[in-house]
């Protein structure tokens, strides 16, 4: 059965596989930067980043050269800025040990690398036996198998696991096919063919051996234990706007966005609208989705008649300069309604 399904698994991605250009390159640099952008972004999205991070740094040593703001501005849009923050980090670790590691446990040490991505990088860059286990994985398995324990449990993850490692078959090698094409395959069978939501079950060459479809229940799997419940924050900017100039501050560690800049921000229930002269709203209630809350931000013009005492950590810039600081997302669609 098992090699049944690797071969299949093989046999569509040779006929169905996704043409991506750090396929095209068994650089570990390239994979790697690859695989820290494609977390939490999709395919569509994350390509383009990887072109422009390539563009202007392409190698780890230009990467490691670089600024963390430089970075950060780089990577503004793509959201989960911590990403950006490891990748540099991780960069110059790389570039003190004298090479991109080539052992699953050197890759695993590089900041900002768990299993999947130190698999990912490994068996596609060195063929390194290692199978990669993602939300892809873990829906082609617990559909095919029929296997029912919960994804996000310990149980769970210690039974795709081994399962996933079992289906990198010996004779895979010895047919002169790596592990990173298989991991590659599994993980493209999953975004194309087993999708979350309406798979293509009709055309599915294991449909005959999908335990979830004989059984009806590909709509059931995988399985996954609720979470905690989403916080609700609500936030209230105000651009300070006087003689061409605005305050911005620096966000510090502890909190969502480190390292990103933001306008005035109120959190503390102060009733803005006593301000002198009186402020203006642009922008009521926008929300804006994280992993483990939800933002609701109001956003206010002020525009004084002398420059107001701010609090220490807030620097005054230039208005035609704010492109040359990286801000979350959420800051970009307040700025859209300035004029």
């Amino acid at each position: 059965m098992n090699n049944f399904f690797s071969l299949t698994l093989l046999n569509w991605f040779h006929d169905n596989g996704r043409d991506l250009p750090w396929r095209q390159t068994r650089d570990p640099y390239a994979i790697w930067l690859s695989e820290i952008i494609l977390q939490q972004t999709q395919v569509k999205q994350g390509w383009a980043y990887w072109e422009r991070f390539m563009q202007k740094w392409p190698t780890v040593e230009q990467l490691a050269a670089a600024t963390e703001d430089e970075v950060l501005r780089l990577w503004q849009g793509l959201g989960y800025y911590s990403r950006a923050r490891n990748l540099h980090f991780a960069a110059r670790q790389i570039v003190e040990m004298g090479a991109f590691p080539t052992t699953l446990e050197g890759i695993k040490s590089l900041k900002g690398v768990g299993d999947y991505t130190a698999a990912a990088i490994g068996s596609i860059a060195f063929n390194l036996p290692a199978a990669v286990v993602d939300g892809n994985v873990y829906r082609v398995l617990s559909r095919h198998f029929g296997i029912s324990t919960p994804i996000n449990s310990t149980e769970g993850k210690k039974e795709f696991a081994l399962l996933a490692q079992e289906l990198l078959l010996p004779s895979l090698d010895r047919d002169g096919i790596g592990a990173g094409l298989y991991n590659q395959a599994i993980m493209d069978f999953g975004a194309m063919q087993c999708t979350p939501a309406s798979p293509n079950c009709v055309s599915c060459p294991l449909m005959e051996t999908c335990v979830a479809f004989r059984e009806g229940r590909v709509g059931d799997l995988p399985v996954k234990l609720k979470t905690l419940k989403v916080k609700e924050r609500n936030l209230t900017y105000v651009y300070v706007r006087y003689n061409d100039e605005t305050a911005i501050r620096r966000r510090g560690s502890g909190d969502i966005w480190q390292g990103l800049y933001e306008p005035l921000l109120i959190e503390d229930g102060s009733d803005i609208s006593n301000l002198t002269p009186r402020p203006l709203l642009l922008k009521k209630g926008v929300k804006h989705v994280l992993t483990h809350r939800i933002l609701k931000a109001d956003f206010w013009l002020w525009q004084p008649t002398e420059r107001p005492a701010l609090p220490a950590d807030y620097i005054w810039i230039k208005e035609a300069e704010l492109d040359d600081y990286a801000k979350p997302r959420l800051i970009e669609i307040l700025l859209e309604s300035l004029s």
